[in-house]
């Protein structure tokens, strides 16, 4: 009875320390997985299943017309890929108005969210709860969907032609970058469904990303080759980090899932990795592939991939060593990738 007393006493205070420790933040917008990779063949029009072992492709969906970005619901079942058009950012004569919405398992098209009247659906991130947040940039607005009823909950003017977002992981806000359109970063309320403010850049910006513990955002600087740190708390920035060996700007900025690396790329063939806890330390500066864009982590928290938008290829890397392991051909033009 004593040993029983003893234990039952025991499991209530674990019980009490593990609801008084705060809870392990998620953020489903820096996914990985055992499972396989994911690409976004944007220049092909194919979303391209990939062997993570063998680097070899598994199969493929045809996606008609540009897709650009991905996010993965929470079991990893469904993925949604924004279809933009037939252009590019300011060239997009013939804009598109849906997002594909992929049942991964079986591999195939399942159905379409249509966000007519707005065009151009390009930059697309989800919460825990499954909502979707994607930017329209010919119609300046950043959507707020419902993918179970396929249905625009909200439409937010970001008074500037959002091209990329980054969402917290609490889903509290959102961080709409402007390019060359607006000199500042919008910031949206996404409580309250407005925006709540703006950061100046006199540059723009393009690539952002939240840190997967929500305490910071990074914006890159559209013409200088800098990285602008956020804090969420006061949206002003607080640190602006040099990319080193780099005479570009960068296109697209990532934390790795674990929040210990931060890794960016541009257009002169690198791609500069940086340690989180030393952010004006020595970066490791890798030699990639042709226009190098998106990026994908694996499960250890190591391996990197890298898409190389110019060439088709993709890029393996080892983020401690800072070498390139491999590059294989992947397809036409590749611009965004995960694990799941």
């Amino acid at each position: 009875m004593i040993i029983a007393m003893f234990t039952r006493r025991m499991t209530l205070a674990l019980v009490i320390t593990a609801a008084l420790l705060p809870a392990k933040t998620v953020d489903p917008n820096n996914p990985t997985g055992n499972t396989g990779v994911i690409l976004i063949d944007k220049m092909g029009h194919h979303l391209r299943f990939f062997d993570p072992k063998t680097w070899t492709e598994t199969g493929s969906i045809d996606l008609a017309i540009n897709p650009h970005d991905i996010a993965l619901s929470a079991d990893h079942k469904t993925a949604y890929v924004p279809i933009y058009g037939a252009g590019i950012y300011g060239n997009n004569p013939k804009p598109e108005h849906t997002i594909a919405i992929i049942d991964i398992p079986s591999r195939a098209v399942t159905g379409t969210i249509d966000v007519s009247p707005y065009i151009a659906p390009h930059g697309i991130q989800i919460d825990v709860k499954g909502t979707l947040y994607v930017t329209c940039d010919a119609s300046r607005k950043l959507l707020i969907i419902d993918p179970k009823t396929r249905t625009i909950k909200d439409a937010i003017d970001t008074e500037g032609t959002s091209h990329w977002v980054a969402v917290l992981p609490d889903a509290s806000k959102a961080y709409a970058v402007n390019k060359n359109d607006r000199p500042f970063i919008t910031v949206i309320d996404l409580r309250e469904r407005k925006v709540a403010g703006h950061i100046n850049v006199p540059n723009g910006t393009e690539g952002v990303a939240a840190s997967p513990d929500g305490k910071r955002v990074l914006a890159l600087d559209y013409k200088d080759p800098v990285i602008h740190v956020i804090d969420p708390k006061t949206d002003t920035i607080i640190d602006n980090i040099t990319l080193q060996d780099n005479v570009k700007a960068g296109s697209r900025v990532r934390y790795s899932p674990d929040g210990s690396k931060i890794v960016t790329d541009n257009n002169a063939q690198v791609v500069n990795i940086i340690s989180a806890s030393d952010l004006h330390g020595k970066q490791l500066v890798v030699p990639v592939g042709k226009a190098p864009m998106g990026f994908g982590f694996a499960p250890d928290n190591r391996t990197l991939i890298v898409g190389n938008h110019g060439d088709g290829s993709v890029s393996v890397i080892d983020m401690q060593e800072g070498k390139e392991l491999k590059r294989f051909q992947a397809g036409t033009g590749i611009e965004t990738m995960t694990w799941y």
